[in-house]
């Protein structure tokens, strides 16, 4: 009864108008957003006899003429060459040639020119020639065109970005099957906060450090939040079967180093410990298509489960809008213990090649052979298969459409030599708007009585042939949500949503007849990364 009076509150506040309103001050103009292509061309140098040091930066006024402040604070006129190349024209910093070199990855009009000028000093985690916003989780891509929910500062020549993700969010699962698996409530608060910084080394060379933590432990518990079908990890010697298991305080403490032998060529090493290897999609707290989505996917341990890996060691090379990588890692999921630094054991291996065929497309195929993975079941280990699909359409008025697909498939050893396996599939897309936004996920998957440890024996008794036997579930969630705050420090949003998930007549027994699940949550973020926060913000040219 608890979730449906909270529904009803949640409905009532977002048509309340104090809700309504949106904050004026120190708000940035949406308009203004990153991903818009500018309509307006670059105007060229105005030839003069002498060279003018370039002028600095200074604080804009309420209204500034954008493009006159780009042009003052890292233009310096010159003399026309007699060939019209723009490079020779004018005199540029080293930064401000490689972000116009990398107007080809970021757009094919000739606008690209001055949106790349934006983006000057803002340097992706792995490469010099390729926009931040390709960065997704570990070392794997998003497409150019992704939107950014971060803080940037640039001091001495360091790129520190700053993200983070805090739900508050109230679940009931299976509420309409009480007395079943699986059902359960819980107030609870999955969060993340991940820092990043890279500095140029050299004229090639590019140095990152990134950390990235997790209050799950504290916030949700150690035995995670209620989460239909969920399976994977333990609690208390115990595995954890309809619960997301909640992450550790070290999620990521990472070290990487990339060198541009040419614009089209980088050479990579990326290590960690925790970190990512080279294996499936960007994880999905990451992912632009699944950031208003509370829930982990119950696929993930099928897709990007390897996202918190105790022992990393990355190496890997890139040509143009290609890459190939490789890595070496620790197979076993992190411990029970969420406070600590797992043994590494370097057991494993990855692989996995991307391409973005355009600035709104990022794919992806890997395989990994993960070593006995579950700390209860250390005999059996998985061979992993992946191939994803990220997606971005920026739409006038600030609306940005993000989606994603996936398959995976586990290939599971068994002790006795058997092999087994089980697929999966993902889908989830989210619509965003200045004020609303809307969104969905919709899995199909294979789990077998094994994995969600039933009882080898039904509820009237009968044995069961094969607890290897593999169920599907398709499960269906969508929701909305609404901001009701935005302004320069973070952006709030009020959520509702709903999950129904369609079983096979055997886990019926278990489980009821069409499980649903429902929730509200408050989401809080950074502010979304505009073109005047780049241009005028905390940046020091």
């Amino acid at each position: 009864m608890r979730i449906y009076i909270i529904f009803v509150i949640s409905i009532f506040l977002l048509h309340t108008p104090a809700f309504s309103q949106q904050k004026g001050s120190g708000q940035k103009m949406e308009g203004m957003d990153m991903n818009m292509d500018m309509s307006t061309p670059m105007k060229k140098a105005v030839p003069k006899k002498l060279h003018r040091p370039a002028k600095q930066l200074k604080k804009p006024a309420s209204n500034p003429d954008l493009k006159q402040i780009i042009r003052d604070s890292v233009m310096e006129p010159a003399p026309m060459d007699s060939s019209g190349d723009v490079e020779k024209s004018m005199k540029m910093s080293p930064d401000m040639k490689m972000s116009m070199d990398t107007s080809v990855s970021m757009s094919n009009d000739s606008s690209s020119g001055m949106h790349n000028m934006q983006m000057m000093n803002m340097r992706n985690d792995f490469s010099l020639h390729l926009p931040m916003s390709r960065n997704g989780s570990g070392t794997s891509w998003h497409p150019d065109n992704s939107p950014m929910y971060m803080y940037m500062f640039v001091p001495g020549g360091w790129n520190i970005m700053l993200h983070y993700g805090i739900f508050l969010r109230y679940a009931e699962v299976n509420l309409n099957n009480r007395g079943k698996e699986g059902h359960d409530r819980q107030f609870s608060a999955p969060n993340w906060g991940m820092i990043a910084a890279n500095h140029k080394i050299g004229k090639r060379g590019l140095f990152l450090a990134r950390a990235m933590v997790s209050l799950d432990a504290f916030t949700v518990g150690g035995n995670g939040y209620p989460h239909l079908f969920q399976t994977g990890e333990s609690w208390k010697g115990q595995p954890l079967v309809n619960r997301q298991h909640p992450h550790d305080i070290f999620s990521e403490l990472a070290l990487g180093y990339s060198y541009a032998a040419t614009q089209d060529i980088d050479l990579y090493g990326y290590a960690g410990i925790p970190g990512e290897p080279a294996l499936g999609p960007p994880a999905f707290m990451h992912r632009p298509s699944a950031l208003n989505i509370p829930e982990a996917p119950i696929s993930h341990h099928w897709q990007d489960g390897t996202h918190i890996t105790f022992g990393v060691a990355t190496l890997g090379f890139r040509y143009k809008n290609m890459k190939l990588e490789g890595s070496s890692f620790t197979g076993r999921e992190p411990g029970e213990n969420r406070y600590n630094i797992d043994r590494p054991r370097f057991d494993s291996y990855a692989f996995r090649f991307s391409v973005n065929p355009s600035k709104s497309m990022a794919l992806s195929a890997s395989y990994g052979y993960v070593r006995s993975p579950e700390e209860l079941e250390e005999r059996v280990s998985i061979k992993r298969f992946n191939v994803s699909a990220l997606h971005t359409i920026n739409f006038p008025m600030n609306k940005t459409l993000s989606s994603t697909f996936v398959w995976g498939l586990n290939r599971y050893s068994a002790p006795d030599e058997s092999s087994y396996g089980s697929h999966s599939f993902l889908f989830e897309s989210n619509l965003q708007t200045p004020k609303y936004s809307f969104f969905t996920r919709i899995e199909v998957i294979q789990k077998s009585f094994a994995e969600l440890h039933l009882t080898q024996y039904s509820p009237q008794g009968i044995p069961l042939l094969n607890p290897n036997q593999n169920n599907l579930i398709n499960a269906i969630s969508l929701g909305a949500s609404r901001y009701i705050s935005k302004n320069r420090y973070f952006w709030a949003d009020l959520g509702i949503m709903g999950y129904y998930y369609g079983i096979n007549s055997d886990l019926k027994a278990y489980y009821g007849a069409t499980p649903v699940s429902a929730e509200v949550f408050l989401r809080i973020i950074p502010p979304r990364m505009s073109m005047s926060q780049m241009s005028m913000g905390n940046m020091k040219m």
